[in-house]
């Protein structure tokens, strides 16, 4: 996966109808521009952090268009370089694989009107199929969000029916699924929401019983700052998204059984 850079030239009309600077995609940036847009970035997140209301983002809101472009950059090369190993992702979009900025306070005591992360999510269907996808996320140093930059492969919260789809499978024939995780390496099964106990109706004794009491099931790995700022991220993005391909493909036939 060859990096890219952005560049002040006429850009697709995504850039246009969301009101940002105009810019198209280069091929082989330098390691200092892919350094500087990083930049760019992270350095933005950290300033809505500390400046999350209306008056200071719209006396910045060049600099969100700056870093929002980038990160845009940087998502189409991770969802393209996800397409190329995983067939179930063909045919995404940018819009199918990001979300808006912009938060939806109506229903929360927490009114600050803006995110504190980037995230892209290369899943089946796109990010609202409920599937099992490819999750890369940048967030703002002291943000309380997720607290570290991340890679993640899975599914979080799925209902019920898919939940015991799930367990019903690792019941008849769960090795591959445990498999699939072990081999993911430098990834981690988040356990944060796991049941103390297996669920009734599932065998304490079973070789995979501790799956039983997963509510979620994501494969997640820490991003470094060193990793972050290296020229090579999404090259080392993609080859460590597809250490979980098996993992993600796992799930997404057993849920897609029912």
């Amino acid at each position: 996966m060859r990096n890219i850079e952005i560049v002040d030239e006429i850009n697709t009309g995504l850039c246009q109808q969301r009101g940002m600077p105009r810019c198209r995609y280069r091929e082989m940036a330098s390691p200092e521009t892919l350094k500087k847009s990083m930049e760019e970035i992270t350095t933005f997140l950290e300033n809505i952090l500390r400046n999350n209301n209306r008056p200071w983002f719209q006396e910045h809101k060049k600099e969100y268009q700056k870093a929002q472009a980038n990160f845009n950059a940087l998502a189409e090369q991770i969802i393209a370089g996800v397409q190329k190993f995983d067939d179930n992702c063909k045919g995404l979009t940018l819009k199918d694989c990001t979300y808006r900025f912009y938060r939806d306070t109506r229903f929360s005591p927490d009114k600050r009107p803006y995110k504190t992360h980037f995230g892209v999510f290369v899943c089946p269907e796109g990010k609202k199929s409920m599937l099992s996808g490819y999750y890369f996320h940048i967030e703002a140093k002291e943000s309380e969000y997720l607290g570290h930059n991340m890679l993640c492969t899975g599914m979080y919260m799925p209902d019920t029916a898919m939940l015991k789809t799930i367990r019903n499978e690792i019941l008849f024939n769960g090795e591959p699924l445990a498999e699939n995780i072990a081999k993911a390496h430098g990834f981690t099964l988040d356990t944060s929401r796991a049941m103390k106990r297996v669920p009734n109706g599932y065998p304490k004794d079973h070789p995979q019983a501790d799956l039983f009491k997963q509510r979620d099931w994501l494969l997640m790995q820490e991003i470094s700052d060193k990793q972050l700022f290296n020229p090579h991220l999404v090259d080392w993005v993609l080859a460590e998204f597809e250490k979980t391909k098996d993992f993600c493909q796992w799930l997404n036939r057993t849920v897609r059984m029912e």
